[in-house]
């Protein structure tokens, strides 16, 4: 596996939507309004959502575009990679 000069900053950004997460779980334990949940469960996925963006950015930017001339193969995989955005 490539590592990117992308990936540290991703990880840090996976690991406070962990701390989040852990958060969140937390909070049902406590038995906290369901408005509070919902608020730290949508900024845990949105801070997944990010990370996943910023990755599939970086790998379209350093894998496929600096790879020169499209091949058949990059296209294929841009395309599987379209599904997750």
């Amino acid at each position: 596996m490539t590592i990117h000069s992308s990936h540290p900053d991703i990880i840090a950004r996976l690991k406070r939507a962990h701390g989040h997460l852990a958060a969140v779980l937390a909070m049902f334990e406590q038995g906290r309004s369901c408005l509070d949940l919902a608020q730290q469960l949508h900024a845990v996925e949105s801070a997944v959502g990010n990370a996943k963006r910023e990755l599939i950015h970086d790998h379209m930017e350093h894998c496929l575009v600096e790879g020169g001339e499209p091949t058949r193969d990059t296209l294929k995989e841009l395309k599987q990679l379209t599904k997750y955005l």
